[in-house]
């Protein structure tokens, strides 16, 4: 029996844990506590780079927001001027069936068209620039010449030869127009 007690006991200790003593747990918090002021210390640079990347991808979301933006302005504006001309053609048909006496009917349905096409290209921010009357403006007219007029004033449209547009508040194709030098030379003189 004494041998079966031993081994007890020789379980026994071996399965014991050695628990330390109070001194032993009342010097690990100071390690605890270097390990702390360690880890802030290599903690900052790591939250100061943390901010640096959100910031970097902030601005990187916001650039490429915009660069997708331009992109689709300049796409619009390349289609735009290639529909212009269209639009040209459309007018130069008006007035060629006005001047040749063509059927009502006909002219009726290619103002129809023509103002279809403005309508729809309107939504995309094309405008056409309104030069039929008022004064010379270097910033959305082209003058193409000057005329003496006495029915128009100095620096007055007196005909537009071809459309303008804008395009999202900018100028897409100045309208040419012929600007008024003023009242002619009197024939009394």
């Amino acid at each position: 029996m004494d041998s079966e007690k031993d081994k007890t006991e020789e379980q026994a200790e071996e399965n014991t844990v050695d628990i330390p003593s109070e001194e032993a747990q009342a010097e690990k918090p100071p390690k605890k506590s270097k390990k702390k002021k360690s880890d802030k210390k290599k903690e900052e640079p790591l939250a100061d780079q943390l901010l640096r990347l959100r910031a970097d991808f902030d601005n990187f979301r916001k650039r490429t927001m915009r660069e997708r933006s331009e992109i689709y302005q300049r796409a619009n504006e390349d289609l735009m001027e290639e529909l212009i001309p269209v639009l040209d053609h459309l007018d130069l048909a008006l007035k060629a069936a006005g001047e040749h006496g063509t059927d009502d009917s006909f002219v009726d349905g290619i103002k129809l068209v023509g103002e279809q096409f403005i309508t729809a290209l309107g939504k995309h921010g094309l405008e056409p620039i309104d030069a039929e009357s008022g004064t010379f403006d270097h910033n959305i007219h082209e003058a193409i010449s000057h005329i003496p007029s006495d029915e128009v004033a100095e620096d007055g449209i007196v005909a537009q030869v071809r459309r303008g547009y804008m395009l999202g508040g900018k100028l897409l194709r100045a309208a040419q127009v012929v600007v008024s030098s003023g009242p002619g030379p009197s024939g009394g003189e």
